[in-house]
């Protein structure tokens, strides 16, 4: 099992009744900004201990690290309206939400240039990019500091949400010494339960991990993705060698930086190796089909190993699902794994074909009255 990222496990909890709360002045903050915190809080996004100062934001930008040398491509970033704020003063952000309640010590205020920070992370300035639209929303003003969690509520999906801690505890008590992680916001295919299991064929365990959170209208609901993953392991996965537990963060489209990002989240996690696919956190047609592979050259001491996997489809003439390196006929033969023509179908009350997704994954889908977000 890895180190966590930058040698050590990130605990920013403290019990709110072991420190004098009153006359401190309270901000409410929205929710993706309060889900940042609780990943910093838990060590999901360890090394980090509050939101980056102005040294470390130069440095992700510029040379994709912190500014100790540490690979991070993300920058964690709280944008704030600081008429009221200034530098060492210490705060509470809450948010109604999920109940969050954090202490933040202010250690810097500072401006930044959005289309510096959106070119370099997104490389591109168009505001039809989604993060790029994110970025012209948030102020001007940027505070750096470190967090301390006093308290969040309990949530839908709990019962499958581990921190890195519980999930380091788990993996060591399966007897996994090597773990491959996958990332899903969709119920499993046929093509999704291949790249799983050839990957797990390598390794003692596979970590399935949604990420949960805001969706799209025509999304699959947390639920859902949850209960046709449930079916897929019961019946087609031994039982001691996959688990699964979510991940609550927003996706941000970055691409190939954001592919580092998901490794480096899923070795503080206990993971040994994060499967990478085609497009992965892609949006358009802003990056390259696999410009998500070629940047992990860039990080040979990132300490997670990328498990990468091109396009995959279902060659009728080897009868079993294939990729571009290992079949050797023309695409006449394949039927590829399309997530549009699977969600249409299911919108239809139809069952997809055994080549395309388990029927007991696609029962499962249709026990539900509305599967998609409206």
């Amino acid at each position: 099992m890895p180190k966590p990222h930058g040698g050590k496990l990130i605990n920013r909890y403290i019990k709110k009744d072991q420190i004098q709360l009153a006359e401190i002045p309270e901000f409410e903050i929205n929710t993706n900004l309060s889900e940042d915190i609780l990943n910093i809080a838990k060590g999901v996004f360890s090394p980090l201990e509050g939101f980056l100062c102005y040294n470390d934001l130069e440095n992700v930008i510029n040379e994709k690290r912190l500014e100790n040398d540490t690979p991070w491509t993300i920058p964690i970033l709280l944008d704030f309206n600081g008429d009221n704020i200034k530098e060492g003063d210490t705060v509470i952000l809450s948010n109604k939400e999920n109940g969050v309640r954090a202490l933040l010590d202010v250690d810097e205020i500072y401006t930044y240039d959005k289309k510096t920070l959106a070119q370099n992370i997104y490389r591109t300035t168009d505001k039809e990019h989604p993060g790029v639209a994110n970025i012209s929303n948030m102020r001007q003003n940027l505070i750096g500091g470190k967090i301390t969690l006093l308290d969040s509520k309990q949530r839908e999906f709990d019962n499958y949400n581990l921190s890195p801690k519980e999930t380091r505890v788990l993996f060591k008590e399966k007897g996994w010494k090597e773990t491959v992680a996958f990332q899903t916001r969709n119920p499993p295919h046929i093509g999704h339960e291949y790249v799983q299991k050839t990957a797990l064929t390598f390794v003692d365990g596979i970590f399935i991990n949604p990420i949960i959170g805001k969706k799209k209208a025509g999304d699959f609901k947390d639920e859902v993705i949850l209960s046709s993953y449930e079916t897929l392991m019961k019946h087609y996965y031994l039982k001691n060698r996959a688990v699964m537990s979510i991940l609550r963060t927003s996706m941000k489209y970055a691409g190939p930086r954001e592919a580092i990002h998901h490794a480096i989240m899923r070795k503080n996690f206990g993971c040994t190796h994060f499967i990478v696919g085609r497009d992965h956190a892609g949006v358009g047609n802003y990056y390259g089909p696999y410009d998500a592979h070629e940047i992990f050259s860039e990080f040979p001491d990132l300490g997670i190993i990328p498990v990468f996997f091109r396009s995959f489809s279902r060659c009728t003439k080897c009868g079993s699902v294939v990729n571009d390196k290992i079949c050797p006929h023309d695409q006449k033969y394949h039927i590829n794994f399309s997530g549009k023509k699977i969600r249409e179908l299911l919108q239809n009350g139809e069952i997809p074909s055994e080549d395309m997704m388990r029927k007991e994954v696609a029962e499962t889908i249709l026990k539900y009255d509305k599967p998609f977000v409206e």
